[in-house]
């Protein structure tokens, strides 16, 4: 008999987890697992999954919230009704109550890494959290060692952590007559290298030390473009401040794109300066399924990506000086970079595929369900 999953996910648009979603149901072995998806009506992961031909149930009430007391009801009436063995959360607490009033094994993924609040690191916060997540989660996903420590930091027993990373489908590479039409298409000449950042325009996603070492590069003589990819409530701070350096020549923000892929393949060297969040970057792997050396700060889960001298440069958070060294030494080393480029493939294809990410959470899947039942 297959065991019977439900995977809940409470966001309306297509974000990280929302991604990472949609890479387990592409891989999942599905003569062995019964998969379907709850969501908040009108999410736009809707589309995506029912054409994997997966079933998904709609819930009144979830939708970017981790906690509403009438959608547990509405979860504890459909959980009863399916009686799913598992309900994998990708961070609803609202369907971690549900599944543990209706005793299905519940499994949750903590998606994000940030510095925990002093309220919840002390007691009696810590306490209060620990028993919370302890009570209500069978076994917990980190997508990073760094999710990892937020967990158990708070409180979280780390015998029901498992660390299973991000994993992507690796991008395809587009022909040169393909590559000159985009980097026509973002002003990139041909003669130019390219740097870029694929990132929401958020204060905390280190734009503005990007921007910084571009002004830095700039001056020193460095043919490039840094190009600046995405959308977010920082946009128009980061404009006015890439022009108040004088940089707006070469530094370029294309707004949202829907095929990240054509950026990636114009790529050289792609850079994450965050310092607030981040787990594994999944534009991180793509890169790296391309073979693109990156430089990143040294927060949250970059440094469990790229390995400081293998596959990249990682370097001090909020720091442009030592993220322009990094970049220099990456355009201008070319045997490093060649070196660096061929590892990045090679570490990707040997941790970072979807197909690994799904059996490393098949097996702790399976784990789960049988420490549940000898309890």
């Amino acid at each position: 008999m297959k065991i019977k999953v439900m995977e809940v996910s409470s966001d309306s648009n297509i974000g990280g987890a929302g991604r990472c979603l949609i890479a387990l149901l592409k891989n999942f072995d599905y003569e062995q697992f019964d998969i379907s998806v709850v969501l908040p009506p009108n999410s736009l992961l809707k589309p995506e999954i029912e054409a994997l031909g997966i079933k998904v149930f709609e819930i009144c009430g979830i939708a970017e919230k981790s906690l509403d007391l009438k959608s547990i009801k509405r979860l504890t009436r459909l959980f009863k009704s399916e009686s799913p063995d598992i309900v994998h959360t990708h961070a609803s607490m609202s369907a971690r109550i549900a599944a543990h009033r209706t005793k299905a094994v519940t499994i949750y993924t903590r998606h994000s890494v940030f510095p925990p609040s002093k309220k919840l690191t002390t007691f009696p916060g810590k306490a209060i959290n620990g028993f919370i997540n302890n009570r209500y989660a069978d076994g917990i996903i980190a997508v990073a060692e760094a999710a990892k420590d937020n967990l158990t930091d708070t409180g979280v027993d780390p015998n029901r952590i498992d660390v299973i990373l991000n994993g992507v489908d690796g991008l395809t590479p587009i022909s040169d007559d393909e590559k000159s039409e985009v980097r026509a298409r973002f002003g990139v000449k041909p003669d130019e290298k390219v740097i870029s950042i694929v990132a929401r325009l958020e204060d905390i996603k280190g734009h503005k030390y990007f921007i910084e070492a571009a002004k830095q590069l700039i001056d020193k003589g460095i043919n490039a473009k840094f190009l600046i990819a995405g959308t977010g409530s920082y946009e128009a701070e980061l404009k006015r401040y890439a022009k108040e350096l004088d940089v707006t020549d070469n530094v370029i923000f294309t707004g949202f794109i829907s095929d990240v892929d054509k950026l990636m393949n114009i790529t050289d060297v792609q850079v994450n300066a965050s310092y607030g969040t981040e787990a594994t970057s999944l534009a991180l792997l793509e890169g790296m399924s391309l073979g693109i050396p990156a430089v990143v700060s040294d927060f949250g889960g970059n440094p469990g990506v790229i390995k400081n001298g293998s596959n990249g440069i990682v370097v001090p958070m909020k720091n442009s000086t030592e993220l322009a060294r990094g970049i220099e030494k990456l355009l201008c080393d070319k045997e490093t970079y060649n070196r660096m480029s061929q590892t990045a493939k090679a570490i990707f294809n040997e941790r970072f595929t979807s197909r690994i990410m799904t059996k490393n959470t098949e097996n702790m899947y399976l784990k789960t369900l049988r420490r549940s039942k000898k309890k």
